[in-house]
């Protein structure tokens, strides 16, 4: 799950993390009053505008600005919200902003980046930085390696004294004074600790500055929690923004189901997320690129198994729909009775290659081919994927 800027900085705050002065606001009426009790509050005229949406490279698309008085802010309150914002992250189509964050101006010195992660080689969360803030961090691992420093940290003794300052010297503060190198390992301390007990998947703050006034602040944050922790957080749960999310995403939520939209064109309906990653991973060898994952999970029921019947061939994108189902707990009937169910309501309209293995393989089999359903049936993983490859690209766009 993801939260928006100004939800992530209040929960950082709450936290004891540094965060600029900022308010939301919905509404041309409410921003220009927000950036009025920005500007109340801190005694200074600079504003930042900065638009709300689900998507990084917001400056760089015109969605960030920073304004030296009431009417420079008032013109840029009118300019971004209601912009349809494209960046590298929302694909050409953009977003619609529909609210905006009104922040206070921050004598910047120093721009730095720093993240908690979760390294799943290791077993082991990782703080991360660079000296590079404001920049793509994939775009520094990409080209200046050396510019990210690591600190893996222990499960059980989390972020060390010794470690923090390790971080705070990478980072060169020490050159900024004692005062500023403490002050960082209480924000480093702090952004762990908060990863921990939000249940997050990641913490970033990009950038986090050094103010000229001496300070370390989060000028920015972006926040994304463990969906399967969200029971012990109903107040994070509220934070949802179901505008911003994917519509199927969203239903695929109602039925439990693992449902991510990708931009190919064959739709994919696999148990189990190993055999769904080893079956995009396979429809890409063959030359075709998958429309989503979609993991109908061990126990699916016929029911669930319609409701992602649907949510794929919902998509327009979708060419050709390849179902690959090893049955363990699942049944290989269930499966065929779910397509079936799912086929009769919504109709067929593209190429369809089913692989079915495992407990009850020969009834599910049976159960297709007696339907009189369009059913392309594949021996295996890759005769599959060459099949659905093949036929999805005789298809018309």
């Amino acid at each position: 799950m993801n939260i928006h800027e100004y939800q992530a900085k209040e929960l950082l705050r709450k936290k004891g993390l540094p965060v600029p002065i900022g308010k939301a606001a919905f509404t041309q009426d409410e921003a220009e009053r927000a950036a009025a009790w920005v500007r109340n509050e801190t005694g200074n005229p600079l504003v930042v505008v900065k638009a709300q949406i689900h998507a990084g490279g917001r400056g760089k698309g015109g969605g960030v600005k920073v304004t030296k008085n009431e009417a420079d802010c008032t013109a840029a309150i009118r300019k971004i919200l209601g912009m349809q914002l494209v960046t590298h992250q929302t694909g050409p189509e953009g977003k619609k902003v529909g609210r905006l964050l009104l922040e206070q101006g921050v004598d910047i010195a120093k721009e730095f980046y720093a993240a908690v992660v979760l390294d799943r080689q290791k077993g082991r969360l990782v703080l991360m930085v660079s000296t590079e803030g404001g920049m793509d961090i994939e775009e520094v691992a990409a080209h200046q390696p050396e510019k990210i420093f690591k600190a893996v940290l222990d499960p059980i003794l989390g972020l060390a004294a010794c470690q923090a300052r390790e971080v705070a010297f990478a980072l060169g503060l020490k050159s900024a004074g004692m005062e500023v190198v403490n002050a960082a390992c209480k924000f480093f301390a702090t952004l762990v600790r908060a990863y921990q007990e939000l249940d997050c998947s990641l913490l970033e703050v990009n950038p986090l500055v050094l103010t000229k006034q001496g300070q370390i602040m989060a000028l920015d944050a972006k926040v994304n929690f463990d969906d399967n922790a969200l029971i012990r957080h109903a107040d994070i749960e509220e934070l949802r923004d179901l505008e911003e999310e994917e519509p199927a995403e969203t239903e695929a939520k109602k039925f439990d189901l693992s449902y991510v939209k990708l931009t190919g064109n064959i739709g994919c309906m696999v148990n189990g997320a190993g055999l769904a990653m080893s079956t995009m991973d396979i429809i890409r060898f063959y030359g075709g690129m998958p429309a989503n994952f979609l993991d109908v999970g061990g126990g699916a029921t016929a029911e669930k198994v319609t409701a992602a019947f649907k949510i794929i061939t919902a998509d327009p994108a979708v060419r050709g729909i390849f179902i690959n189902i090893f049955g363990g707990i699942m049944k290989c009937d269930t499966i065929a009775k779910g397509v079936i169910t799912a086929v009769k309501e919504v109709g067929l309209k593209v190429p369809l290659v089913v692989r079915l293995e495992g407990t009850n393989v020969e009834l599910g089999k049976q159960i297709l081919a007696e339907s009189g359903l369009n059913v392309v049936a594949a021996s295996d993983m890759a005769d599959g994927a060459k099949k659905i490859v093949a036929l999805a690209g005789q298809v018309a766009a």
